[in-house]
């Protein structure tokens, strides 16, 4: 099976909007990987999160504000050879962006970025109490850095 590296940044993008859930990857304060699943919303090469107001992820941040985010869609198990285990590959498409997170104050602007998140899920609108907008962490990554790949082609297929 072959893998394919995807330089159309508008087949990235479709990538990310399809997804119901990013993968955040941060440095935890010892140095190690995190990881954490997330809702999030995209708009012009920005990504939006929110969380709580604190915690593990947001100390994290504040001592590396470097992350990075993955999508992935598409899953479907494919192979070469029925009887032959190492034929097997998962076919997919994946995206990974790579930023730093800072964090939105402004409660006008938190309005603004919830409504963008909560538009990756819904056609409704939303309207937002003054202490959940000011008991929420709204991050935003500017994209510095996409790539996507397409996963589990057979040599004969186009990506």
């Amino acid at each position: 099976m072959k893998t394919f590296i995807i330089e159309d940044k508008q087949r990235i993008e479709s990538i990310i909007l399809h997804c119901d859930a990013c993968f955040v990857g941060i440095t935890d304060l010892e140095g190690n990987p995190y990881v954490v699943p997330m809702n999030f919303g995209y708009e012009n090469g920005v990504l939006y999160l929110h969380s709580g107001p604190e915690g593990s992820k947001l100390e994290m941040l504040e001592h590396n504000n470097n992350v990075c985010i993955t999508f992935s869609v598409g899953h479907k198990l494919v192979y070469q050879h029925e009887k032959v285990a190492c034929s097997y590959s998962m076919r997919s498409e994946s995206a990974m962006c790579r930023g730093k997170v800072t964090f939105i104050e402004d409660m006008d602007e938190k309005r603004r970025v919830l409504d963008i998140i909560m538009r990756h899920y819904t056609d409704s609108e939303f309207n937002y109490s003054e202490p959940a907008v000011r008991n929420v962490k709204v991050w935003q990554v500017p994209i510095e850095q996409m790539t996507g790949k397409v996963f589990g082609l057979r040599a004969n297929e186009k990506p």
